[in-house]
């Protein structure tokens, strides 16, 4: 080994540390409301639309193109990384225009040959579902809008037929088909309406069943199966619109309510040769089961469906014949709870057998199912959970999936064998804890890999596998770093915290800038506390609001309590069947009891915070434990479960004749007699979701019970209160004065 010159050592003692000093002394800029929510100083840059390419070796995206404004369609080389104009933006100006269509979304056609654009979007209820859609044919690089003779901004869900042939399409709540050949549509449904919708979903189907798309093209390209919803006889919801006009608009919104009718649902298959349409006989109240999922059974002759029940206990898959629609049962899983709904279902064995995720044996685990007897056999065992499957690999018997088994607030890439042997093998590197994802290619050798922990920016990366050999780096964040190391960002901390009754739950806290332990701070919680969700990820959150409110002075924490989804086992996610607005509060009360134990707690300052169900559980909290939290702010809540939607309330509170007491208890309004600190209500009243009458009604309750609130709403905003101008940058001010007013900052 060389030895290091005395003159270097020199520099390195006395040159080195008056650096470091210079940097340490350097004067930090503060987080700042204008930063997080005019600005976006902070947004993190990703990668676009990234789609893998027929040949498996190559993958697509979108890239800015300077000269015309607007986007390219590129394909990189995944090993060499070797670039390649596939579709410039000048070949997406239509006839006539000047400017390229601006791309919200892009398909490829299983051959590569064609390409559909999604263009000129509107939103249905939370999501980008409407638009405009044009067809570009590589091979004579023409470009055709589809349904060009219909609405601006009307077709839903078009997708190319597995030969490419014809692409289908959703039209006032009708199904089309364009052939690409010669343009000529073609209707296939006829009787949509108002109340009858093809090919998509009502409201609920929508937000709690994951249902938008409602068509599927057959493997042979020959027939079009279908979810046909009636929404006659669903209870109609009423948002008022009192600001874009001087005299108030109605807005009718089908929403089913706890406990009232649902839309009725049933499946068709049409043959496009004579439209023909063969309903599948699916025994059971189609207002009182739920068509929750549809797809071919891996041929172009067989449906495969999956029922749920009412109450979501009991899931019955059947296999229905498209061409006569008889149906027989093919697995059935019933549990004492609820159940959820996977999107993992893969055809192995040709056919013979399909993936399938269960938690019947205390722990969220992949298997087979075979299609035959419906027996199932384990892929995945032991006491962890599968979060999410991601790829089959059949030819070399792989599975790979999601997990954590050691840590419920990471995430991190598995593989098992098919066949159940061996044990689960770790891929992702140990050297990076926090939570991973992918976007693996079908043949199972490479991967777009996303990296993130609650300190570190999103890193994306080109991986094969399953070595996780980093091939190539697509974006750091590097920038996005550079501009966090100017400010004071207090760091967020992950543990543990341990209660009384012997429970452990997983937590975070971020502590104001110059922290003295000697001295104590506020504490401000933020929950949530469903099962649709989990707070504590210890992942890239850019927001910033939390270390904004630590930086002013608090102590920002926020506990996930029983029944959040995380992958802890069925019983800790379950355990709070008919008891949703009783546990979360009872279990977020004994986690903040022994946080103001801490020396540096200052137990006569707490407060908390939520949104949605979040608001919910803030409001149960201020209600049922006034002695611990003396300030809270509700958003966009239920405050009364009959009020929201049945499809989520009943899965997880069961049907309010079988659950009274569950039902009173849970709701926040019969506990607002006991309201005794600060109380903040924030509400959109356009919230098509959480609606405004909930918190009218709550706003009726604490009158009656003469209790003192402060309450600000959001017009014609919807259940996210971002719409118009500088609505989110006011939701944010109006939080934090109020804060600042009621629950005092600072160390004392």
């Amino acid at each position: 080994m060389k030895k290091t010159p005395a003159i270097i050592l020199i520099i390195f003692l006395f040159v080195i540390p008056v650096l470091e000093g210079s940097a340490q002394n350097r004067t930090l800029s503060n987080l700042t409301l204008e930063d997080l929510y005019k600005n976006n100083t902070f947004q993190s840059k990703g990668i676009n639309a990234v789609r893998w390419m027929k040949d498996n070796k190559r993958y697509s995206a979108l890239e800015e193109n300077t000269t015309t404004g607007g986007k390219d369609i590129v394909a990189y080389d995944a090993e060499s990384g070797k670039r390649e104009v596939l579709i410039s933006a000048t070949s997406l100006i239509p006839s006539g225009g000047k400017t390229p269509l601006m791309i919200r979304d892009y398909f490829w056609s299983e051959d590569n040959d064609k390409l559909l654009i999604y263009t000129n979007t509107r939103k249905v209820w939370r999501y980008h579902t409407r638009g405009d859609y044009w067809v570009l044919d590589l091979k004579i690089r023409k470009l055709t809008q589809i349904g060009a003779a219909m609405e601006t901004a009307s077709l839903m869900f078009a997708k190319f037929s597995p030969d490419a042939k014809k692409l289908g399409f959703v039209y006032k709540n009708n199904i089309y088909v364009q052939s690409l050949d010669n343009g000529n549509i073609e209707q296939l449904t006829n009787d949509g309406s108002e109340h009858i919708i093809n090919g998509t979903f009502d409201w609920a189907y929508e937000e709690e069943l994951d249902c938008r798309d409602g068509f599927r093209w057959s493997p042979d390209s020959k027939k079009i199966a279908f979810w046909q919803l009636d929404s006659e006889g669903t209870g109609t919801f009423y948002l008022i619109n009192n600001i874009d006009s001087i005299y108030p608009k109605i807005i009718p919104l089908p929403y089913p309510k706890v406990g009232t009718n649902n839309s009725s649902a049933k499946i068709g298959s049409i043959t496009l040769e004579d439209k023909k349409i063969t309903w599948m006989d699916i025994p059971g109240d189609p207002r009182n089961n739920y068509l929750a999922r549809m797809d071919w059974a891996n041929s172009s002759d067989e449906l495969i469906i999956q029922q749920l029940n009412r109450e979501q206990n009991t899931n019955k898959v059947y296999f229905a014949n498209s061409s006569t629609g008889r149906s027989n049962v093919g697995y059935t899983e019933k549990v004492e709870t609820w159940l959820d709904i996977h999107d993992n279902l893969t055809w192995l064995n040709e056919g013979k057998e399909f993936t399938w995720l269960s938690d019947n044996t205390g722990w969220l685990h992949l298997n087979r199912v075979s299609r035959d007897n419906g027996k199932i056999t384990p892929i995945t065992s032991g006491e962890f959970e599968v979060i999410q499957l991601l790829e089959i690999d059949q030819k070399n018997g792989w599975a790979y999936y999601i997990a954590s088994p050691e840590n419920a607030t990471q995430r991190y890439l598995f593989r098992s064998q098919l066949n159940g042997k061996g044990k689960p093998e770790r891929l992702s590197p140990t050297d990076q804890k926090g939570q991973h994802s992918y976007y693996i290619s079908p043949d199972c050798k490479f991967a777009i890999h996303t990296f993130s922990n609650a300190s570190t920016p999103p890193i994306y990366s080109v991986i094969s596998l399953p070595d996780h050999k980093v091939i190539r780096v697509l974006e750091d964040n590097k920038m996005l770093v550079a501009k966090l190391d100017a400010y004071t960002i207090p760091e967020k901390e992950i543990f543990k915290i341990k209660t009384d009754e012997g429970l452990e739950f997983d937590a975070w806290m971020i502590k104001p800038v110059n922290f003295n332990p000697e001295k104590k701070y506020p504490v401000m919680f933020y929950i949530y506390g469903e099962p649709a969700s989990a707070t504590v990820q210890n992942s890239w959150n850019g927001n910033l609001w939390d270390q904004l409110m630590a930086q002013e002075g608090y102590i920002v924490i926020s506990v996930d309590n029983r029944g959040t989804n995380t992958p802890r086992g069925r019983d800790w996610r379950k355990c709070v069947y008919k008891k949703i607005g009783i546990i979360a509060p009872q279990d977020q009360a004994a986690c903040a009891k022994k946080i103001m134990e801490w020396n540096f707690v200052d137990s006569s300052r707490i407060g908390i915070w939520g949104w949605s169900g979040g608001g919910s559980n803030t409001l149960n909290c201020m209600f049922r434990y006034p002695e611990i939290y003396k300030t809270g702010i509700a958003i966009a809540f239920i405050s009364d479960q009959k009020l929201y939607d049945n499809i989520y309330q009943e899965r997880y509170m069961n049907l309010p004749k079988n659950n009274e007491e569950g039902y009173r208890d849970g709701s926040p309004i019969t506990h607002a007699k006991n309201l005794q600190g600060n109380l903040l209500l924030i509400h959109g009243s356009g919230d098509d979701n959480c609606h405004y009458q909930s918190c009218e009604m709550l706003v009726n309750e604490l009158i009656k019970q003469n209790k003192y609130f402060s309450m600000v709403e959001y017009p014609m905003r919807t259940h996210n209160i971002n719409e118009r101008a500088n609505t989110t940058m006011h939701l944010r001010m109006t939080m934090l004065s109020y804060l600042k007013q009621n629950l005092p900052v600072g160390a004392k």
